[in-house]
């Protein structure tokens, strides 16, 4: 079995993985450079093999985006600057008066000089029309997953398990390490 790192400043992040896989992962966190754009594929692409380079051996990356319907796709993977710089409050009247539709997405990329491989899981829901919830991250505290009219962080641990699974593509990367014996 190749030895693959998991490209994450994250403990918890690597930990979570390492164990839905039922396979040790190592963890790095190293600094990459980004492009910006809202294709997340293409973000997860370019950063997978800009890993590969400084490390040199088998790595999986991720990425995530949050799209609001009416701001056609924005702020898509830019969420995280809104987040980092924006009060949620903020972020939700951004919406108002439009549709709050909204698409939560996770892509991860495996890349090991030769073989890219890039999965991508959405789960469709809303923005709320305020922030609530004290679980999760991120943007938690702002959507609500289809199915449920409270933010993922408002969601009990067996809902925020199950929505989270939805988003993160974690079955399909095991799938592809397992057929692919690394």
């Amino acid at each position: 079995m190749k030895k693959v790192t998991f490209i994450t400043g994250n403990q918890n992040k690597a930990d979570y993985l390492a164990k839905f896989l039922n396979h040790p992962i190592d963890h790095k966190k190293i600094d990459l450079d980004e492009i910006q754009a809202l294709d997340l594929k293409e973000i997860i692409e370019h950063k997978v093999r800009e890993a590969y380079k400084k490390i040199k051996r088998p790595v999986i990356v991720e990425d995530v985006s949050l799209e609001f319907k009416a701001l056609g796709g924005l702020p898509g993977p830019f969420i995280r600057f809104f987040v980092d710089n924006v009060k949620f409050q903020d972020i939700c009247s951004l919406v108002n008066g439009k549709d709050r539709a909204a698409v939560a997405k996770c892509a991860m990329g495996y890349f090991d000089g030769k073989t890219l491989k890039i999965f991508e899981k959405g789960l469709k829901g809303k923005i709320a029309k305020r922030p609530a919830g004290k679980n999760g991250f991120g943007w938690d505290r702002i959507f609500i997953p289809q199915g449920y009219e409270v933010t993922r962080a408002s969601l009990n641990e067996i809902d925020d398990k199950k929505t989270f699974l939805k988003i993160k593509p974690f079955a399909e990367l095991k799938k592809f390490l397992k057929d692919n014996n690394l």
